[in-house]
């Protein structure tokens, strides 16, 4: 490797590490932190964390506030109302391209995980183990409908805002309890991308966003 990819791979790796530790919730939003904590943390050098720090604040995920340190963001409803106007903006344009260009292998595959566990709640076994893997089928479905486009713009800006998506879940709507309405949602969304039709699908994904928008912004 070229000495001079040496910084960039570590500033990577400290982003990595600080989006980890975030969602693990081992640091929480509001919280304040110092540089040498967040060395600390993520076992990145000094140096690396020092330029970071910009990187974060751009994307919203904190802000430095003089004399007291680094603030990790709120989840407050204007972050909400934000994040999920984004979601909505960018997911709906997705879906009408991938309800054209989607597989029928591919949309075979999402239907039976999605059925699969669905059936598997159904049967009263809503364990902890199939809440996690629920989830991740959840966050896969909408990560595969960006992927789609095959456009690197698109897809970083969605996963900064799916960080800030993913600790509002935390914080507002978590899935445990919930895989029962959720898979039924997604399986929905599935069914107007099959339909082939670009607005049958953008309708259906704006209602999925919406509710979810709506359970979140609930006190």
């Amino acid at each position: 490797m070229d000495d001079g990819d040496e910084p960039v791979r570590l500033r990577e790796k400290a982003y990595v590490s600080f989006t980890e530790h975030l969602l693990a919730r081992d640091i929480s939003p509001g919280q304040f932190v110092s540089q040498r904590q967040l060395v600390a943390m993520t076992g990145m050098p000094l140096g690396a964390i020092r330029e970071l720090v910009p990187r974060l604040e751009a994307e919203g995920l904190v802000k430095t506030i003089p004399q007291r340190g680094i603030q990790i963001a709120h989840i407050d409803l204007n972050l909400i109302r934000e994040a999920f106007q984004f979601r909505l903006f960018m997911e709906k344009e997705a879906v009408a391209i991938f309800a054209v260009t989607a597989s029928d292998e591919l949309l075979a595959r999402l239907r039976k995980e999605h059925e699969d566990t669905l059936e598997e709640a159904l049967q009263g076994q809503e364990t902890p183990e199939l809440e996690l893997r629920a989830q991740a089928i959840d966050w896969n479905l909408h990560e595969t409908i960006i992927d789609s486009l095959g456009n690197g713009i698109i897809g970083r800006a969605y996963r900064i805002n799916a960080i800030k998506m993913r600790l509002i879940n935390q914080e507002r709507f978590r899935i445990t309890g919930r895989v029962i309405p959720v898979m039924r949602e997604h399986l929905a969304v599935l069914a107007a991308i099959e339909t082939r039709d670009p607005q049958t699908a953008m309708d259906a994904i704006a209602v999925h966003i919406n509710n979810a928008r709506n359970l979140a912004l609930k006190i």
